[in-house]
């Protein structure tokens, strides 16, 4: 049995570090918003970059709509009965973006992709760091007949560092809920 209970733990903690390693999770909307008739999903998908391995998760209520994963010509015709993808009814449903690419998500509720429930992403195929900065140069100047040198300080990258997201973090708080709901499968 504990043999049973160690092999169930070691798969799922593999799934999930596979599965959620390299991949950020984004709400649709957030943060203030969600899967609704309120916001702006144009402004949303501009402010956020997707890379392949991520994931979309899009709320809602359950009963006053749905996500719908179409075509362009669904996407730019509001129509996803012939132009559907997948179909999404949860109410939690998180998507994962697997390659690079355009991807397109209506609600199918009547009225509501017209209405501006409608978003288009772009998924890049991989996260590239920004290129280190330069390194500082040196300062010399004759004194006295002797040349002085100094190193100035290096420049602070806490910027560049703030800007960046952080997705190792994500990914060890996926996996850490993974391994706690496995162990709580288990017992």
């Amino acid at each position: 049995m504990a043999a049973t209970r160690a092999l169930l733990l070691a798969v799922v903690s593999t799934a999930a570090l596979l599965g959620t390693a390299l991949g950020a999770s984004y709400t649709v909307g957030a943060p203030s918003g969600s899967w609704d008739l309120k916001t702006n999903y144009t402004r949303w998908a501009s402010g956020v970059k997707l890379y392949a391995g991520d994931q979309l998760r899009f709320q809602y209520t359950v009963a006053e709509h749905n996500v719908v994963e179409v075509t362009k010509s669904g996407y730019d015709a509001c129509n996803g009965s012939n132009n559907t993808v997948a179909t999404y009814q949860t109410g939690n449903d998180t998507i994962p973006l697997t390659a690079a690419g355009s991807r397109y998500f209506i609600c199918g509720v009547p009225g509501h992709c017209a209405a501006g429930m409608k978003l288009h992403v772009n998924v890049s195929s991989q996260q590239t760091p920004p290129p280190p900065p330069p390194p500082p140069q040196q300062q010399c100047r004759m004194r006295k007949g002797k040349l002085r040198c100094n190193r100035p300080a290096s420049p602070s990258s806490s910027a560049s560092a703030a800007a960046a997201v952080d997705r190792s973090a994500v990914a060890w708080q996926r996996l850490a809920a993974v391994v706690v709901a496995g162990l709580v499968l288990l017992c």
